[in-house]
């Protein structure tokens, strides 16, 4: 099997491949990486997009999250040289594209494909906008509270909280490993992406860091979608609850500039960070700002 190493892998903030491009979007490229080894045949990927979940053994495969075509190929190369079998399972935690691009990669070599109704609804949805189904490959299964598959000696178990990121970020854990992959409920330390066009709730949003936290247990190893500078893609309850208080300060913080008459405009010219959450840093600020104008108007 090839050599398993860690790449300094901060993550990255991406967000749709399908929206309009945008400036912060370019140059977050990361080299091509190898398989990050966590726990019980559990590894991650990083290259460019999302963070990746595998299962693999010689016997089982399965796959969360594709990123784009060129990095699901790449991660393709390195899952064959211990399993040459159809994927057993590929999960979607969301329908942005940085996750669900590569998904083509793995067209006819996949024996379930699942996300939740929302999700599939959304990668749909907005692949026609884009004049783009013909080259992506959709979820053929969904759930819409829970849903799980025995693959090996280990269980796969989905979770839909509730509105977050988007209406239909689905939490994956791998119940024997206790792992779970958050998809971009979770970005460590980075300023997030609120996707409003697909149903996307700051308020909701922390309702469902606080139920995952209460879900899984102190030893859980959390995956998320990206993460800022010096901070890995893989978390713990603290930080789940760092991302909550962040949320939680956005709000507040708009919801006070808006009560002084503040406009959007003053608050995106005067703002670099929210106040009581500095940490969390990176391009983008503008987003969670407009989102919760807009929650809060």
């Amino acid at each position: 099997m090839q050599r398993r190493r860690f790449l300094q892998s901060a993550g990255l903030l991406t967000g749709v491949s399908l929206l309009p491009q945008q400036a912060w979007l370019r140059g977050l490229l990361l080299p091509a990486s190898e398989l990050l080894a966590l726990r019980r045949n559990i590894s991650i990927y990083t290259e460019r997009g999302g963070t990746i979940a595998c299962l693999l053994t010689p016997q089982s495969m399965v796959v969360v999250d594709t990123q784009f075509p060129e990095q699901a190929s790449n991660l393709l190369g390195l899952l064959r040289a211990t399993n040459s079998q159809p994927l057993d399972l590929l999960v979607n935690t969301h329908h942005h594209g940085d996750h669900t691009a590569g998904n083509i990669a793995f067209k006819g070599m996949v024996n379930t494909h699942v996300a939740h109704v929302n999700s599939l609804a959304n990668q749909e949805r907005v692949a026609r906008e884009n004049d783009k189904l013909a080259e992506t490959l959709l979820p053929t299964t969904t759930f819409t509270d829970t849903w799980s598959q025995r693959v090996g000696d280990e269980t796969i178990m989905l979770h839909y909280l509730g509105a977050g990121h988007t209406n239909g970020d689905a939490l994956v854990h791998f119940q024997e490993a206790n792992i779970v992959h958050l998809g971009d409920l979770l970005f460590n330390r980075r300023f997030p992406y609120v996707d409003k066009s697909a149903g996307a709730n700051i308020g909701n949003w922390i309702e469902v860091l606080t139920a995952a936290r209460r879900l899984f247990d102190k030893d859980t190893l959390y995956v998320c979608g990206h993460a800022g500078e010096n901070y890995p893609v893989t978390a713990s309850a603290a930080d789940l609850k760092a991302m909550a208080h962040f949320l939680k300060m956005s709000l507040r913080y708009v919801k006070k500039a808006k009560r002084k008459g503040e406009t959007l405009e003053q608050i995106l010219a005067k703002t670099t960070e929210i106040p009581g959450a500095s940490e969390f840093k990176g391009q983008g600020v503008e987003r969670i700002l407009n989102a919760a104008w807009e929650e809060l108007s």
